[in-house]
């Protein structure tokens, strides 16, 4: 399947809007840095790859228009379009390191005319989107080492073409395992309240030709009962120094049900998710969203009195523990996770 979720199109951010799928295949032309606000922040665009790519290119609309010569006047501009994007979303890593990237760059070059600096943004913005596609392509070969021919795999949410540039993380893996003759057999999570597994996930390991079949997400623990699934993989939005990850809501059910039936849990992931500053997942700030996306269905009927109480965390953590080894672009990192993510992060 040819798309790219999110790309640079006529000096537009294009992206798919994810909101519309699958009934609809829609793109979404971007000019402004407040729409691309928009877009991230109701999950137009989403999953911690493209939004390293959408913070990228979220800093360049900030400040395309913006005219001044003083590299202090400039750089607080882009201080402040960074404050705003990051407000957007509070727990996908990626978004803070694209825009982390992004100031960094800047500061490097800041000797050189603005106009200059805002080009140097712009190509450091479409790097950082060959590099996811480069990085989960890595990421699938590692991955694909971990399956034999015939596995049932297990997956939540969508770490998939959507969630990246072009490939994927977690269905990435799979991509690539089905790529070598592996023959796998997916069973994908609706993931509530979203049901990002079945309108995300389902249509394009469809349409890439994979044997899936969607389950309600407390079908789980039955199917592992019964021996059916051979390997559970997600994706992952954060990971702390010490491995504790977070991951869309329901991740770890995934991983206690998981360690409770002796099934190996892998967490795929580019560097860039990793947030070492973070010790642990207690440090992880988790995305609390609207009570509507819990008390409808997908916005369009009530499900719930109106007076009903509602908790609607976007995520939460996969303690270390439960990881049976998280898969990069540089390889397979495995317990202890304190000293080998280290090692293997500096490794070249």
């Amino acid at each position: 399947m040819n798309i790219r979720t999110i790309d640079w199109k006529s000096n537009k951010v294009r992206i798919i809007d994810q909101t519309k799928l699958p009934l609809k295949l829609v793109y979404i032309d971007i000019n402004r840095l407040e729409d691309l606000w928009q877009a991230i922040k109701i999950m137009q665009v989403r999953g911690a790859p493209a939004l390293g790519a959408a913070a990228g290119l979220g800093m360049y609309l900030g400040i395309k228009d913006y005219v001044c010569s003083d590299w202090d006047k400039f750089n607080r501009k882009l201080t402040s379009v960074a404050k705003y994007l990051a407000s957007s979303r509070p727990t996908a890593r990626n978004l803070f390191w694209g825009i982390e990237r992004i100031l960094a760059v800047a500061a490097a070059n800041k000797t050189k005319p603005i106009t200059q600096i805002k080009q140097i943004i712009l190509a450091d913005a479409k790097s950082i989107m060959r590099e996811d596609a480069l990085s989960c392509r890595k990421i699938g070969y590692y991955g694909s080492k971990l399956f034999r021919k015939n596995d049932k795999v297990l997956t939540i949410c969508n770490a998939g073409i959507l969630a990246t540039i072009d490939y994927g993380t977690a269905l990435g893996v799979i991509y690539s395992a089905q790529a070598q003759g592996k023959k796998l057999e997916a069973f994908c999570c609706e993931t509530r309240p979203l049901l990002q597994g079945a309108r995300l996930s389902a249509w394009e390991l469809h349409k890439q030709g994979v044997d899936v079949t969607l389950i309600a997400d407390n079908t789980a623990a039955k199917l592992m009962q019964e021996g059916k699934v051979d390997v559970v993989i997600t994706g992952a939005d954060r990971i702390a120094a010490n491995g504790d990850t977070a991951n869309k809501i329901g991740s770890f059910n995934l991983a206690v049900l998981a360690r409770y039936h002796k099934v190996p849990f892998y967490v795929a992931a580019p560097k860039s998710t990793f947030d070492l500053k973070i010790k642990d997942g207690s440090g992880i700030k988790i995305e609390m969203r609207k009570d509507k996306e819990v008390a409808s269905l997908l916005f369009k009927r009530e499900i719930t009195p109106k007076n009903a109480r509602v908790l609607n965390p976007a995520f939460d953590i996969i303690p270390h523990q439960l990881i049976n080894g998280i898969i990069t672009e540089r390889g397979i990192i495995r317990m202890p996770y304190i000293r080998n993510i280290r090692r293997m992060l500096r490794k070249e």
